[in-house]
């Protein structure tokens, strides 16, 4: 897939790099149940704090995002807890951008502990036609969060479900 995106003009405008991530619910998964996320994102040392609204129906993801830097002292954990939420969901990928000079959108390739993705952001036009140039069509759009494809693979293989890891805390794959 690189090679096929270093063919059609994309460059790396971000490289490859380890993202780690929770996310925050209460006891009730009332953000959850109603197709909302509180997540911690850590990337090379910067921390993200982000939250998505519901996603709204039709081929394409679409939902509110509001996301912003976190300083390095920030201790939301304590806080989360004080307010009824606790990490729920933990989940790593390493995370590659790329993009056209002068593009109207990014291309993202995840490698995952599940197996790798793509995520077109942009125009839905842009979309179709950057998806098309990459062999794939409307048949392959996956709009499911990391979180339920996990779910899904564990339930297909009848393994336990926790956190989608790399590597556990014992090492182990």
């Amino acid at each position: 897939m690189r090679r096929t995106l270093a063919k059609l003009g994309f460059q790396v405008t971000k490289p490859r790099a380890l993202e780690s991530n929770i996310l925050f619910d209460n006891a009730k998964r009332n953000l959850r149940k109603h197709g909302k996320l509180i997540r911690v994102r850590l990337t090379s040392g910067h921390r993200k704090l982000t939250f998505k609204g519901p996603s709204q129906p039709g081929k394409y993801k679409k939902r509110l995002e509001i996301e912003f830097d976190l300083p390095d002292n920030a201790r939301l954990e304590p806080i989360f807890s004080h307010m009824g939420y606790h990490p729920v969901f933990r989940y790593e990928k390493y995370r590659a951008e790329y993009s056209k000079p002068r593009g109207l959108g990014i291309v993202l390739l995840d490698e995952t502990p599940i197996g790798n993705y793509l995520e077109l952001e942009g125009p839905p036009r842009w979309i179709d036609q950057t998806a098309r140039l990459l062999g794939f069509s409307h048949r392959d759009y996956i709009t499911r969060s990391y979180g339920y494809l996990y779910l899904a693979y564990c339930r297909e293989r009848r393994i336990r479900s926790k956190d989608m890891l790399f590597h556990d805390r014992r090492g182990r794959k």
